[in-house]
C-alpha cells in the first residue's frame, strides 16, 4: 500500500515538474511574442503619428514596395497574433490537465516537439498520419478538378 501511494506522489511530482516546465515555456514565449507585436504597433504608430515618408516624393515603383512592405508587416503581426491565441489555449489546455498529450492518440507529445511548437495538439506521428490524409485529398480533389474540366469540353 505504501508502495502505491509512493508511486503516486513520485508521478504527481514529476507531472507538477512538468507542468511548471511546460508553463513557464508558454509564458516566456507569450511574452516574447506579445513585446514583438506591440514593438510592431508602436513603430506603425510612431510612423503614422510622425509622417514616416509623408515629407518623401515616392514614385510607382518606391510606392509599390512600400505598400508590398506594409502589407508583409501587417501579415507577420497576424500570425503573431495567431500564434498568441493558440498560445492562450494552449496555457487553457495546461490548466485542465490536457495539454501535452496527443488530441488523436492520447499519448504525451514529446518535450522536443513541444519545445519547437508550443502549441502542439498532436504527437509526430499522428501529425504526418494527419498531413498524409490531407494532402491524398487534395490529390484526389485536383484529379476530380482536372477530369470534371475534361467533361466539360
Amino acid at each position: 500500500m505504501k508502495d502505491i501511494q509512493r508511486a503516486e506522489t513520485t508521478d504527481q511530482r514529476m507531472s507538477q515538474s512538468r507542468y511548471s516546465e511546460l508553463k513557464q515555456m508558454l509564458d516566456e514565449r507569450r511574452r516574447e511574442i506579445q513585446a514583438e507585436v506591440q514593438g510592431k504597433m508602436r513603430g506603425v504608430r510612431e510612423e503614422g503619428t510622425w509622417g514616416g515618408k509623408l515629407n518623401e516624393v515616392l514614385d510607382a515603383v518606391e510606392s509599390a514596395e512600400a505598400d508590398i512592405q506594409e502589407d508583409i508587416e501587417f501579415a507577420l503581426v497576424q500570425m503573431k497574433s495567431e500564434t498568441l491565441n493558440k498560445i492562450h489555449d494552449a496555457l487553457m489546455r495546461l490548466e485542465q490537465g490536457d495539454y501535452g498529450y496527443c488530441f488523436d492518440c492520447g499519448e504525451e507529445i514529446a518535450e522536443k516537439r513541444l519545445r519547437a511548437l508550443p502549441f502542439a495538439v498532436r504527437c509526430k506521428d499522428c501529425e504526418e498520419a494527419r498531413e498524409n490524409a490531407q494532402q491524398r485529398e487534395r490529390q484526389i480533389a485536383a484529379r476530380r478538378g482536372a477530369s470534371s474540366l475534361f467533361l466539360d469540353m
